[in-house]
């Protein structure tokens, strides 16, 4: 066991993670040549063209030192925002961290928020100056904020180059000397964490997990805590760059269990696998829930494929822990599932899984966060869909969620951020220079506002320089209205949103404006009306195409025109009372676009 290394790699998105990671797989020859490639340990397709870590991916290499053999087991981590339960998960199964900075651009929001979470766990941190091939690296400033931020010795921080493969050989050593070998009881009660879980449809569902105390065998008889289900161990084994089976897994090491688990239900991440002869009395505790932070309604296209999302939700999930779904049904889009999510890129990442891997065309609505609403009564209703907002004359008042928004940037973009902030309801708590030229800005606002194009505009307004991180602060009181949007004074409840009262009237506008444009040409008039309550806001007419009726009348008397064009009208007139109005996709998805 003393020979035994469990690190995971944390920092900011784009700061070289993947990369180094390749070259510390090279380095310890767990990799040949030929099945070298960029970013190796990225296996989704999603993941090499966007060139983001959208998975933890865990991997053994087998490294010496001193004529000593030592086992390291990587995990590789993601650096986005959104997800960071992703990250707190790969943690729980460490006991050291490789903190990477880029030497070019220094110390980013999700670099210190993906730090707190490694302190929170105790693990050893290696803090490394990645990128130091570039031009543009400036090694002693980003030193001096390494050293601030976590109080290290100048000489601890390894300057490395992910492309060169300069200082990987130093990376190695810190970790056998400096990250603590796992503690354990090898004799004791077996307790395993589980920290992932992929589906295979061959062999069921494999689960990843960290051996905290006792062994576990080819054979044995396990019990799963959190679903008290029994299965058999049917393979066990370590995570090379395949999966390689043993007779035996022991104490700190991480390795996968298939025991043809068929239900993605079945599987809980951070739940304990233990015996089923001789249990352990309490299962393993550190793990934390996880708070989606966006909801939105994700529907099949077509209504008789809602058993096949269903299916396709629960594999997801498995692979995705993060994601939370329960089934719900709208008028405009049949059935479907209101899904929780950390955050827009999230979103975007599972409807792209979705259509890529499970072959799922689905629509999804318009995001919102939850709310709270408190009735004249004084009964609170959790409130994740605008549908279930209580008529305005039971309301008392509703409250929206705040968070704490931390922004670091370059100096020269203070402004524009600011006014930006300020524009979507946010008031400044705190500003602080890092550097002459890096100011840390922390705001309060609604996590409602910077659901749907926060982040684009900022890093639009900050050419791509702004990081941005952000917590939950709890709930504030708010004057919230719901906007309905109405088709021929029928409502559509999949463009309906919860909206502050200020923005309502431009948002409106703005909204019926758009779909003016974007909904297609009908035999008959379609009006678009925004409302709130009875009160209609904004209104806009997609104009009916015009059949020339009258074309037959060459001359003769007016009244015969007359009669061509009243019997015309009336046609119009019932149309438009039978006909349904077919609402793109792309319609739902231009209301978030909407500057």
């Amino acid at each position: 066991m003393k020979h035994i290394r469990n690190f995971c790699i944390i920092a900011h998105i784009d700061h070289g993670k993947s990369t180094l990671a390749d070259r510390l797989l090279e380095y310890t020859n767990t990799i040949t040549q030929r099945e070298s490639q960029a970013q190796l340990l990225d296996d989704m397709d999603l993941e090499r063209e966007r060139g983001i870590t959208i998975k933890s991916h865990a991997i053994q290499m087998d490294y010496i030192l001193d004529g000593q053999a030592y086992v390291l087991n990587l995990i590789d981590t993601p650096g986005h925002v959104d997800f960071s339960y992703e990250v707190s998960r790969s943690i729980a199964a460490c006991e050291g961290a490789l903190l990477i900075v880029d030497a070019s651009q220094g110390i980013q929001a999700q670099t210190i928020s993906n730090l707190y979470l490694a302190l929170e766990h105790d693990l050893e941190i290696i803090p490394i100056l990645n990128k130091m091939d570039l031009p543009g690296a400036m090694p002693e400033e980003v030193k001096d904020q390494i050293i601030e931020l976590i109080g290290c010795k100048r000489e601890e921080i390894i300057p490395a180059s992910g492309k060169t493969g300069m200082g990987v050989n130093d990376i190695l050593k810190a970790i056998v000397e400096r990250v603590p070998a796992p503690k354990g009881n090898p004799d004791g009660e077996l307790q395993a964490l589980i920290f992932d879980s992929v589906f295979n449809s061959f062999r069921g569902i494999v689960a990843y997990f960290k051996v905290l105390n006792g062994e576990i065998r080819k054979g044995d008889k396990v019990k799963f805590v959190a679903t008290d289900k029994d299965y058999i161990a049917e393979e066990v084994g370590t995570l090379k760059l395949t999966q390689k089976p043993k007779d035996v897994i022991k104490t700190g090491d991480v390795g996968y269990i298939i025991s043809g688990i068929k239900e993605a239900r079945e599987v809980k991440v951070g739940d304990t696998i233990t015996h089923k002869e001789k249990p352990s009395k309490e299962p393993i505790k550190g793990f934390e829930e996880v708070k989606p932070m966006v909801f939105a309604g994700i529907y099949p296209v077509d209504t008789d494929e809602y058993e096949e999302l269903r299916e396709s939700m629960h594999k997801l999930q498995l692979n995705d822990a993060s994601i939370v779904f329960e089934p719900e049904s709208s008028a405009a889009l049949g059935f479907g599932f209101r899904c929780g999510f950390l955050g827009m890129l999230h979103m975007e990442i599972i409807q792209e899984r979705l259509e890529r891997e499970f072959d799922m065309t689905v629509i999804t609505t318009v995001p919102n966060v939850s709310y709270k609403a408190f009735t004249s009564k004084g009964i609170e209703i959790d409130v994740h869909n605008p549908s279930d907002l209580p008529d305005p004359s039971k309301l008392d008042h509703v409250e929206e969620p705040y968070i704490k928004a931390n922004i670091i940037t370059k100096s020269e973009f203070v402004g524009p951020i600011m006014s930006l902030c300020i524009q979507k309801r946010g008031t400044i708590i705190n500003q602080s220079y890092l550097t002459s030229d890096r100011v840390e800005l922390i705001f309060e606002m609604p996590m409602g506002e910077i659901v749907f194009d926060f982040y684009d505009r900022l890093k639009t307004i900050s050419k791509g320089y702004a990081s941005f991180d952000y917590h939950q602060i709890g709930y504030r009181q708010s004057d919230l209205v719901r906007l309905d949007i109405l088709l021929n004074s029928e409502p559509v409840d999949a463009l309906s949103s919860l909206i502050h009262r200020t923005n309502s009237y431009t948002f409106g506008k703005k909204i019926c404006e758009k779909l003016r444009e974007l909904i297609p040409r009908q035999q008959f008039e379609i009006i678009i009306q925004a409302s709130i309550g009875a009160k209609i806001i904004a209104r806009e007419t997609v104009k009916a195409l015009r059949k020339d009726v009258t074309a037959k009348c060459y001359g003769g008397d007016i009244s015969r025109k007359r009669k061509l064009l009243e019997k015309q009208k009336k046609g119009k007139k019932r149309m438009r009372q039978v006909g349904n109005v077919e609402i793109p996709q792309t319609a739902f998805m231009a209301v978030l676009k909407l500057d």
